[in-house]
């Protein structure tokens, strides 16, 4: 709790802002800015550190996502900690729901990183074509680099933001794959399985839940 505090866990969005699936969250509000009950996030945090651990004795993988620029570096440090896939740049629409076609994208990835790895690039082709082979692999590393190792279905989500990720818990939920999230005041809650009621701005809020997050899933 003190953790949470000093983290600005607590610190909602403005009172206009509030969508009414967090109503039951919030504990006050001050200068116009909804405060949640941190009692009531961390009973949250704990049902979804519960549903973490039973997934990680499954055996099964967690997706973790985080593309504004705040959540960026914090999510991907703590999925590749735990070679765990994540999405940090966007969220390429079909990711889930169309992973074959995904999967076609990776391999092509796959294929230009051995094959600068192993020279072939600068033996077969003139110095113009490799600058245009560097292009897309850049641009497949940034869309793909974390999902390389992905080969099937993640047994769940674990997302900063959900409004922001909307897109990631439509497809999500059309699969019905659990969704974990640090979800503010702005969010609605009911469209996630297992929602923590939380600042989701603040790199100190997203430093530490997701900290929590990954801790559960170490745990084995």
């Amino acid at each position: 709790m003190e953790k949470m505090q000093k983290a600005g866990v607590q610190f909602g969005y403005s009172h206009t802002r509030r969508h009414p699936s967090a109503i039951p969250f919030i504990g006050s509000s001050k200068n116009r800015t909804d405060l949640f009950d941190l009692t009531k996030t961390k009973t949250a945090l704990d049902k979804a550190r519960e549903f973490v651990s039973k997934i990680t004795n499954e055996g099964k993988i967690i997706l973790f996502v985080g593309t504004k620029p705040e959540s960026r570096q914090i999510v991907k440090d703590a999925a590749n900690k735990l070679k765990q896939p994540f999405v940090t740049n966007r969220w390429i629409g079909g990711t889930l729901t169309n992973l074959p076609e995904i999967r076609k994208r990776v391999a092509r990835l796959k294929e230009l990183r051995e094959s600068k790895q192993s020279g072939e690039l600068e033996k077969k082709y003139t110095k113009k074509e490799q600058l245009l082979f560097a292009r897309e692999a850049l641009r497949l590393e940034e869309n793909f680099g974390g999902i390389i190792d992905m080969e099937k279905i993640p047994g769940a989500l674990f997302i900063i933001d959900s409004k922001h990720e909307d897109t990631a818990v439509r497809e999500a939920r059309q699969l019905k794959i659990p969704v974990i999230s640090v979800s503010s005041s702005d969010c609605d809650l009911s469209l996630i399985d297992y929602p923590i009621p939380a600042n989701d701005a603040a790199t100190s809020s997203i430093n530490l839940l997701t900290a929590e997050i990954a801790s559960a899933y170490s745990a084995k």
